[in-house]
């Protein structure tokens, strides 16, 4: 999710188009976030691991 974030963000500004840029951002805090929570042992949405 994060490199799909990244990948969003960059054809956002390269097209300008801000809703891509939006959904980037907002894809990217996801993503991180649940990395985070997945590296601290913490199950998400019920499952230890996300494959």
């Amino acid at each position: 999710m994060i490199i799909l974030g990244v990948i969003l963000i960059v054809v956002g500004v390269i097209a300008s188009i801000p809703v891509l840029y939006s959904i980037g951002i907002a894809v990217a805090v996801i993503g991180i976030i649940l990395a985070v929570l997945g590296n601290t042992g913490k199950a998400v949405g019920g499952r230890a691991h996300w494959y």
